[in-house]
């Protein structure tokens, strides 16, 4: 399959490239910064650089690139985000062009949100509303827009949080403040009581390959591998990791708020979900190591 794709210089994007290349496609690959081209080129993509923030119907070069990439594509896998503010307008101005490439062909779209828009549940699947915080607000309606396209075979992913290969929210753990003193103690983003469902990139990008290739057109999944450690569990494993011991110490939620602004408070959600729908209609069988065997198998250091 010709496979169109963008946020493939990503953590999760990085990962999806190399599983679609080892799985035979053909893959095109957006590219923003020219700098990042060569290392993906280097794992088997033909690349083509431009900025999908520029890509919208009115627009010039970019615009007219995207339109006619996704057209010759045999389907479009989209990732790329700027995770900032400008995320909502730029998601806005790339999916309008891509669904209208797309319309009526039936080629897939596989489309990203996250697991965040449910907010907190001891039990999250695909049927859970979606009450999403600020920080994710956006993301539900785009969801919809793309499930309900006509004449495409669209599918959304709703990752967990990432881990593997020593990229994810890990590193922002492990860079959280210590207590002083000779038994110094890595702070918990919260009380750390708080769970958090988590998946392993490689097997995530596994769900992306099998999304693109058999998902039917409308379908949501979410990109949880079950295992829902507390953040006391896994601050705990990466203390230990970084010669501290195991020590911890929770954080008031005032203070993780302050620290991390809205993306704090989407870590101190309480969260435990699984991706059986997944597993049902695609057999997605996620078999990478967990959160705390990846932390474990890591060596000491101040980066995971």
């Amino acid at each position: 399959m010709r496979v169109l794709l963008t946020g493939g210089t990503g953590y999760i994007g990085g990962s999806v490239l190399d599983r679609l290349v080892a799985t035979g496609h053909r893959v095109t690959a957006l590219v923003r910064n020219p700098d990042k081209a060569e290392g993906v080129r280097a794992k088997g993509a033909e690349v083509v650089i431009t900025d999908l923030a520029d890509a919208d119907a009115d627009a010039d070069a970019d615009a007219e690139t995207v339109h006619r990439l996704v057209s010759d594509s045999d389907g479009v896998v989209h990732l790329a985000s700027p995770g900032d503010e400008t995320s909502a307008a730029v998601e806005e101005t790339a999916v309008t062009t891509m669904l209208r490439a797309l319309g009526n062909t039936g080629k897939p779209f596989v489309h990203t949100t996250g697991v965040w828009v449910h907010g907190s549940g001891s039990a999250i699947t695909e049927s859970t509303p979606m009450i999403p915080l600020e920080l994710a607000a956006w993301r539900v309606p785009m969801a919809g827009r793309v499930r309900n396209a006509p004449g495409v075979r669209s599918s959304v992913v709703a990752p967990a949080v990432v881990h593997g290969h020593g990229g994810g929210l890990l590193n922002l753990v492990a860079a959280g403040p210590r207590s002083a003193g000779d038994a110094a103690a890595l702070t918990m983003v919260g009380p750390g009581d708080q769970h958090w469902s988590t998946v392993h990139v490689d097997d995530l990008a596994e769900l992306y390959v099998l999304a693109l290739e058999q998902a039917p057109a409308g379908s949501y999944f979410l990109g949880a591998s079950g295992v829902n450690p507390t953040v006391r569990e896994i601050t705990e494993a990466v203390s230990r990791s970084l010669g501290l011991s195991g020590r911890v110490q929770p954080e008031p939620v005032v203070q993780t708020l302050d620290r991390l602004g809205p993306l704090g408070a989407a870590l101190l959600l309480d969260q435990q979900a699984s991706g059986d729908t997944a597993r049902r209609v695609l057999g997605w069988a996620p078999s990478r190591p967990t959160i705390l065997e990846d932390i474990a198998a890591m060596s000491a250091g101040p980066a995971l």
